[in-house]
């Protein structure tokens, strides 16, 4: 099928309810033949803080939702330190099918293309419209592509509020797998927090 994009799955009402269940069946892109399920986005539908990561694992492909796996774990100690309240969050993916290349009986984690990314974006662009947050937190490269262009670097402004519409930013940083996956993962770790900390103290 290719990349046919997202937009003719929307639903005619947009809601969140109706995104999430209109999602569950989107062929935009070839995505959705490999993987478990959609992995929508989850959270407060009027939430101050919205968090944008790459695309689902392994273990939110088998569960059906976000940060749920090791990267999630992460993320939310980092979150419980920088004062952001988990349950007051919206929390998704700038992609929304699990791409990965099976390999010795596990399935191993694939960076979306660009193509994948636009195909998908109308579903990030909706839940963007109806949740409207203060601060975007985008975790990681791919996300940035989705919502600050192509030509966005995370390593060159992460931790700065990027004006999103009057009142309401982006910070970019680096999505928590990456902490899992560093060689110092201390230090990444604190990068991280700091650019958290930059977020949640955006008034």
């Amino acid at each position: 099928m290719g990349n046919i994009g997202a937009e003719r799955f929307l639903p005619a009402e947009l809601n969140l309810p109706a995104l999430a269940d209109a999602a569950r069946r989107c062929q935009g892109c070839d995505l959705y033949r490999n993987a478990t399920q959609t992995v929508f986005g989850e959270g407060v539908p009027d939430a101050r803080f919205m968090l944008v990561g790459e695309q689902p694992g392994d273990q939110e492909d088998r569960r059906g939702a976000p940060f749920v796996g090791p990267a999630g774990r992460m993320l939310d100690r980092a979150l419980e330190e920088a004062g952001i309240d988990r349950e007051a969050v919206y929390l998704t993916n700038a992609v929304k099918h699990f791409k990965f290349e099976p390999r010795g009986g596990r399935r191993i984690h694939q960076r979306p293309t660009a193509a994948e990314i636009g195909a998908c974006r109308p579903w990030l662009e909706a839940e963007m419209l109806l949740v409207d947050p203060d601060v975007t937190i985008v975790m990681g490269a791919t996300a940035a592509r989705a919502l600050l262009g192509p030509s966005f670097r995370v390593t060159r402004h992460r931790g700065e509020p990027v004006p999103r519409r009057d009142g309401a930013y982006y910070v970019a940083t680096i999505h928590p797998s990456a902490i899992l996956r560093a060689p110092d993962r201390d230090t990444a770790y604190a990068g991280f927090l700091a650019d958290l900390r930059a977020a949640a103290a955006i008034t």
